[in-house]
């Protein structure tokens, strides 16, 4: 058994605000460094500060809609930000953000993500023009 580690950057389309489903773009871009992993770690890192990224529900499309809904009534936009440089989403985006997070590690075991059943990898965009976005994929673990 042999230590692997590989490590790259994705540019994510900008994608308009809302929680997007992401698993197949990041499978697609390591499928065949995660093919030779038996036991590991893949940690994905969201390399802004107005976006993130969560794992939670693949199946009914509308869990994705209802996470925006329910971030934007724990973050109204329309409250009273010091912070207003890049407009008035900009804050919020900040704050959505925070608590979200930026970064995740899932295991891997016989080349899979061990996912649950129903688990997806969503990017969070909080901004209201859409922007591209970087996400760094780093793999660690054992051939």
């Amino acid at each position: 058994m042999s230590s692997f580690w590989a490590q790259k950057s994705i540019t994510l389309r900008g994608k308009r605000r809302g929680c997007h489903l992401i698993t197949d773009e990041i499978l697609s871009a390591v499928n065949e460094e995660l093919s030779s992993i038996r036991v590991g770690i893949l940690y994905l890192f969201c390399a802004h500060t107005s976006c993130s990224l969560s794992l939670n529900e693949n199946y009914d499309p509308d869990v994705r809609k209802d996470f925006e809904d329910g971030l934007n009534r724990i973050v109204p936009e329309e409250a009273k930000y010091r912070h207003t440089t890049e407009g008035r989403d900009d804050m919020p985006a900040h704050l959505k953000t925070s608590l979200v997070g930026s970064s995740h590690f899932i295991p891997i075991s016989n080349g899979r993500l061990m996912l649950g059943t129903w688990q997806g990898i969503y990017f969070c965009e909080h901004r209201n023009s859409p922007s591209n976005r970087e996400i760094v994929i780093t793999i660690n673990g054992s051939t």
